[in-house]
């Protein structure tokens, strides 16, 4: 799964990278390097007219026909496996796919006496973009409320050390593919793979990113060697 994640550096590298207008709540968004359920993180959408555009979403997708909102913190991740059937992401997977832009992420590997973090982040200087799901949920109230999900995979092989499961990561240039809705379906579910190992770094991190009031860039630091543990690439 993935239930932790880091987005710092400049707004403007999502102009740069993702080619999409910027929001004026994302343009005040500060660095995030401890990104949890439950808050509002930038996401890429595409209009219909093709302009794409970084808008402030919740992480915990709330499906349109939810009676009330605490769905949301159940449904974090979609596995790819299931998308057109679960009735929670099968909409959303049709028509309503974004890009969630990203730093790296975190995941727990289980070592003696507890679990090690570790940050995995792009080899280049680039970012991240986890293929993603959104849906628009009312309020009782009659207020709109848009959310979002990140879909996982098989772990590639530099993860699977740490954990069985990844993000779905879209490489650059089909950003295209996984946004328009005029995407032939089989397009879309060649792009639910694991990334290629050779393009993430991945080292060992400080067990303070295990609280979700921690944040800071203390928190995607190598931890120095001989401490928890080593670097990995």
């Amino acid at each position: 799964m993935c239930g932790r994640y880091a987005l710092h550096g400049s707004i403007s590298r999502l102009r740069e990278q993702f080619g999409c207008d910027i929001d004026p709540l994302v343009q005040d968004f500060p660095p995030r390097y401890n990104a949890a359920p439950m808050q509002k993180l930038p996401v890429i959408r595409q209009r219909a007219s093709g302009e794409r555009v970084a808008h402030l979403l919740r992480w915990g997708l709330i499906p349109s026909w939810a009676k009330d909102e605490t769905i949301g913190a159940r449904l974090i991740n979609a596995r790819c496996e299931t998308l057109a059937e679960k009735a929670s992401f099968r909409n959303a997977f049709k028509s309503r796919r974004c890009l969630v832009p990203a730093s790296g992420f975190y995941e727990w590997q289980k070592v003696v006496g507890g679990k090690q973090p570790y940050f995995i982040r792009p080899a280049n200087d680039r970012l991240f973009a986890f293929a993603g799901l959104w849906e628009r949920w009312s309020r009782p109230d009659g207020e709109t409320l848009d959310t979002f999900a990140i879909i996982t995979t098989d772990a590639n092989d530099a993860m699977g050390e740490l954990h069985e499961r990844m993000p779905v990561i879209v490489p650059e240039d089909d950003y295209d593919l996984w946004l328009s809705k005029d995407t032939h379906p089989e397009l879309v579910r060649r792009l639910l793979v694991p990334y290629d190992s050779a393009l993430v770094r991945m080292h060992p991190v400080t067990k303070r990113v295990g609280n979700v009031r921690n944040e800071g860039p203390e928190l995607v630091a190598p931890l120095e060697a001989g401490n928890e543990g080593r670097s990995r690439v």
